[in-house]
């Protein structure tokens, strides 16, 4: 497994933080690529973003996106979530989604987790973004082969790059 540390200045569009955008260009192979939550991002040729205003494929619920593919249909997924309750709220409540329990507890990530799994080809690759490492994970049968720790100095939270291989 390969673990970098390298500093940059926070950035709301994680990916033109420029450590991770350049672990992008490396980590993105051949074949169909999607990003469930693509803001302003083109690295996918499939993006989604719940926000009309964003020039994406799709503009669903990113679940709702998830379910749009068949089984072990693709091969690389760009997974950067909201990453706290408090900016699911917020992102959902923008666009009209009744935001309850249900949509900021723990299965709004994991029920992604399970389509992701579900849809990502053996040997596909998903590289999460967040506040820790657990990525999909282990149990769902990935296995970590990079980690990129993305420090901003001050207050703020670093960002944790996982890229994950499903082997099962």
């Amino acid at each position: 497994m390969k673990i970098e540390r390298v500093w940059a200045m926070p950035s709301k569009n994680t990916f033109q933080i420029k450590p991770i955008k350049e672990m992008l260009i490396e980590e993105i192979t051949d074949g169909l690529w999607i990003d469930p939550f693509a803001n302003t991002n083109k690295f996918a040729q499939i993006t989604n973003d719940i926000n009309p205003e964003f020039d994406t494929t799709y503009h669903l619920d990113a679940l709702d996106f998830l379910k749009l593919f068949e089984d072990n249909s693709v091969d690389g997924i760009l997974y950067d979530p909201p990453f706290s309750p408090r900016q699911v709220s917020e992102c959902y409540k923008d666009f009209g989604y009744n935001v309850t329990w249900d949509t900021t507890k723990a299965s709004f990530w994991s029920n992604h987790k399970k389509e992701i799994t579900r849809i990502l080809k053996k040997n596909g690759k998903v590289i999460t973004f967040g506040w820790n490492s657990g990525g999909i994970g282990k149990t769902n049968g990935f296995e970590i082969s990079r980690i990129l720790l993305v420090p901003h100095g001050g207050w703020h939270n670093d960002t944790i790059c996982t890229v994950e291989i499903k082997k099962g």
